[in-house]
């Protein structure tokens, strides 16, 4: 019984660690974006904002549950571990893609949430963030 509650504790505690992590994703994706996310992806049904927000989210998740699975056995370091490379990933996924604003003509947060159709620069970001999380998930384990 003992041994359940404590897994259980342990879940809970990393489950709210991830949620936190993706809210910081979330507002990642807020600052370098224009305009108010939630209203454009739900009330304009902006399907470039929603591209952007489901892949950062996805390599959020992605890292903190590679980051999870080959934590430390004790639980305070697995949760340090966890946080620290989790924000490292949402870090190099800001730079990754401001250096692709930095190459690209405009200001490539406007153009991704220009319109409700997704912008083919969209899906580059995309790949960019995923590509960006696999090989911090990678680094991690």
């Amino acid at each position: 019984m003992n041994d359940i509650l404590h897994e259980g504790g342990a879940t809970l505690a990393y489950g709210a660690l991830g949620i936190a992590l993706m809210a910081l994703g979330f507002l990642v994706v807020e600052i370098t974006t224009p305009g108010r996310l939630g209203h454009q992806i739900w009330t304009e049904g902006n399907r470039g904002a929603a591209l952007l927000l489901a892949v950062k989210l996805l390599g959020t998740g992605l890292i903190v549950t590679t980051a999870i699975v080959t934590s430390d056995s004790d639980l305070s370091d697995g949760l340090v571990d966890t946080a620290v490379y989790g924000l490292l990933g949402i870090a190099l996924m800001v730079l990754a893609f401001y250096l692709l604003d930095m190459i690209t003509p405009g200001r490539l947060g406007a153009t991704l949430v220009d319109g409700a159709a997704v912008h083919p620069a969209g899906w580059v970001v995309a790949a960019a963030d995923l590509a960006v999380a696999a090989i911090v998930a990678g680094a991690v384990s």
